[in-house]
């Protein structure tokens, strides 16, 4: 017997004997299906999960300051249910009287969980303000740069993910594809509530059957596959802004671009156009100019410049380019470049932002919203750009700039963490060690003993995707799943809502938590509203009973869905007009320049970061470091499983270096290495190949944090080393990307990795 489940990276096929899972399969009408959750019973895996609540020794005995030294080393006493959920209640209890709501923190980024019901971030927050509220975050780690700058240029970066042209549509259509940072196909492996059939490594060869032609402008060329040949231009990280300019600036001398478009849907041109001309600064953006930045050569810049302008060219723009400092700028001009090529609204041309990040873009199947947790009111004002958490726990009062708003960090006494691991994360882990110490308690609901629940206060087991009911409800995807339990919880694990609801009881907020329902009434509650919300779509569903007999159903639209991008608006700016402040496209922002930020002007711009191969630095730290998403996990999710262990070097995760770097090092395939700068060192397991730009290095991240006594993080955690810098004081953004490095080979005794050991119980 199978049933079926859904996860991050797509719909699963459960093998049931007896009552429960014993095995899973890749879902039979998944073209491409994903490896990675197919691992979720592994015994690696089960040995790691946290079976009973947990307090840590010292708290226990009632030590509430100097934690510092002692939070994520000293060993954990567990305790029945009752004991814990009375301590945290009377911790929020007395932070609460103490210090009020804006002392408590509620900390939950990440993917913890396909299902819309049981989202640990959904759940979190919810009970938080149904006891008064607490300091939020704003804004994701991937999308830090873009998520700020989008809506006062183009749209929200939602509406922009929902908007792109369908790969259909590419593949009829589109005859050059020029890609900054790639098409990653592992990215694409997920989306947010489910990836449930993978359609991009398959619309990437049909667009390359049908003649498309591919130029991957990326530091690697293995971020894109086609099954074909395609043009790599190996460029310098960071440095993406400064080749578009020159691209632009050939089709702007040399009278390629399109007035028409530029006057009919983009505002501010007039006052861009001096600057890539050097009429302001005295340096005009010549493909002479950027080739001195990029690496690439000016005749290429020119040449490329000319065949965008000939035919119907898609711009991709990925992710990685705004996880930078001064990530605005790439987005903001490669926004520009399309309007000057004209193609925006027309089929298969203009831009996307970016294909493959997620399975989401390209998407053929209609939007709808809807099946989400209701989070309520949040009563506490306060808020921070989720990458500034070490800034906000090392300087609670100072001011901080935010899209265009001066705002200050708040005191935060209490941390509630559920659903992620910011010790994955975050950027300068050494740093954020530090801070983590300050605030009295620390609160984790987790499955597993990650790097997070090892340095927690309290930790309450959660259950996982099996091990609960829950509803498979994902944007433009082509199915909606039932996700019965399949499993019972190891040891005394509990649901996120039965914990919730339990502390809410506690703390007199029962009514305003649950609204009087149990799970299978939420879930019905979520479906009912989802169907309501398909039905304006144009999608029928059937009602809830109906739904949860078939356990799956695959979406089926009245009407052709639209697929290409701001189709409407360029047909009729007026009629159709964008939310932004003038209804167009803003090439210059008005009020982007009335902020006055030096960091992010009212235009598109090349600013040099603060770490980049052009830098004084890079003559100490030679190679320019990218720590991106890897291909065995999401993020570090089931990083114990065999499916990501199988992918690592000497048991660490490999970094790789091009050829010229490695035997400039004496560094051969397979060798331990350290890998470091001023703020951090690591070791990991080398890979020499050419699908890398010499000076560069790529390390992903996701391997569990796990430092010595001395420092040395010995897994292969890139963000040991990462700088924690806002992209912007426009968007205060994550810029990870950002960071120059040294690497030499490891001649001493290899030190055990112990980032999956247990931690010590007494």
């Amino acid at each position: 017997m199978t049933v079926l489940t859904a996860m991050h990276w797509g719909i699963y096929e459960v093998e049931m004997e007896a009552g429960r899972a014993v095995a899973l399969r890749p879902f039979r009408d998944d073209p491409d299906p994903s490896e990675i959750g197919l691992h979720v019973l592994a015994p690696e895996l089960e040995r790691l999960r946290v079976r009973r609540p947990a307090v840590r020794r010292g708290w226990l005995d009632g030590d509430r300051s100097g934690h510092t030294a002692r939070r994520g080393t000293e060993p954990f006493v567990q305790v029945d249910w009752d004991t814990a959920l009375d301590l945290v209640a009377d911790e929020l209890r007395r932070v609460k009287a103490a210090h009020g709501n804006a002392a408590i923190f509620g900390g939950s980024y990440g993917w913890a969980s396909a299902g819309r019901f049981h989202h640990a971030q959904s759940q979190v927050h919810r009970f938080l303000n149904s006891i008064g509220g607490y300091v939020r975050h704003v804004d994701s780690y991937s999308l830090g740069a873009a998520r700020v700058l989008l809506p006062h240029i183009l749209a929200t970066m939602e509406e922009v993910q929902v908007m792109h042209s369908s790969f259909p549509v590419l593949e009829a259509h589109t005859k050059l594809f020029v890609c900054f940072g790639g098409v990653p196909a592992k990215n694409a492996q997920i989306s947010a509530g489910g990836a449930f059939q993978h359609r991009v490594p398959g619309a990437l060869r049909r667009m390359a059957q049908a003649g498309c032609r591919f130029v991957n402008i990326s530091p690697v060329r293995d971020d894109l596959e086609t099954g074909a040949a395609f043009e790599w231009i190996p460029i310098r990280p960071n440095t993406d802004a400064a080749l578009m300019l020159a691209l632009g600036h050939v089709l702007l001398t040399e009278g390629l671009h399109d007035r028409d478009f530029l006057a009919r849907c983009a505002t501010g041109f007039e006052r861009f156009a001096p600057y890539l001309l050097g009429e302001t600064d005295g340096q005009p953006k010549t493909p002479d100019w950027a080739a001195a930045i990029t690496g690439v050569p000016a005749a290429r810049i020119t040449a490329l410049a000319r065949e965008m302008a000939a035919t119907r060219t898609m711009i991709s723009a990925g992710w990685s380019l705004q996880r930078a400092h001064h990530g605005e700028q790439p987005f903001w001009m490669a926004l520009t470049l399309a309007c000057m090529l004209g193609q925006i609204g027309l089929p298969g041309g203009g831009i996307g932002l970016g294909y493959g990040p997620t399975n989401l873009m390209g998407s053929p199947h209609p939007y709808f919203g809807g099946a989400s947790l209701p989070q309520g009111r949040n009563a506490v004002p306060a808020f921070i750009p989720v990458a500034r958490i070490t800034d906000m726990l090392e300087r609670p009062g100072e001011a901080f700039r935010y899209n265009g708003g001066e705002h200050r960090y708040p005191d935060i006494r209490l941390i509630y963490w559920a659903g992620g691991n910011p010790f994955h994360h975050h950027q300068d882990l050494p740093r954020l060690t530090r801070a983590w110490g300050k605030p009295e308690t620390v609160v984790v609901h987790e499955q597993f003993w990650t790097p997070t629940a090892k340095r927690a206060d309290i930790v309450l087991p959660a259950t996982t995707t099996l091990e609960r009911e829950d509803l498979g409800f994902s944007r433009k995807e082509s199915h909606v799943v039932a996700m019965p339990q399949v499993r019972d919880p190891p040891g005394e694990a509990r649901d996120d809502y039965a914990i919730f609801a339990e502390l809410a009881a506690r703390l007199g907020a029962e009514q305003a938590f649950t609204e009087g329902r149990d799970t299978r009434a939420w879930l019905r509650h979520l479906y009912e509203d989802g169907r309501a919300q398909a039905a304006k779509a144009g999608v029928r569903l059937p009602g809830f009973d109906a739904f949860w007999q078939a356990g799956v159903l695959r979406i089926e639209a009245e009407a052709p869905v639209p697929g290409v991008m701001l189709e409407t608006f360029r047909r009729d700016p007026a009629a159709h007009p964008l939310r932004t402040p003038s209804g167009r496209i803003e090439i210059f922002s008005e009020r982007i320049a009335g902020f006055g930020l030096p960091d992010c002007p009212g235009h598109p711009v090349w600013l040099a970061p603060r770490e980049w191969l052009g830098a004084k630095l890079a003559a100490r730290f030679p190679l320019h470091l990218l720590s991106d998403q890897p291909d065995r996990r999401l993020h570090s999710q089931l990083d114990a499983s065999p499916h990501s262990a199988a992918g690592k070097v000497a048991g660490r995760q490999p970094v790789s270096l091009s050829p010229e770097d490695a035997a400039a090092r004496g560094i051969r395939d397979g060798d331990v290495v350290r890998v470091f700068n001023d703020r951090g060192v690591c070791l990991a397991g080398a890979v020499v190949t050419d699908a890398i730009r010499p000076g560069v290095a790529r390390l992903s991240t996701g391997a569990w944090y796990d430092p010595g006594p001395d420092g040395l993080e010995r897994h292969g955690n890139p963000n040991a080393f990462t700088l924690d810098l806002p992209a912007s004081e426009l968007s205060q953004g994550c810029a990870a990307q950002t960071c120059l490095v040294e690497i030499e080979r490891w001649e001493g005794p290899v030190p055990r990795i112990e980032a999956h050991d247990l931690p010590e119980f007494v």
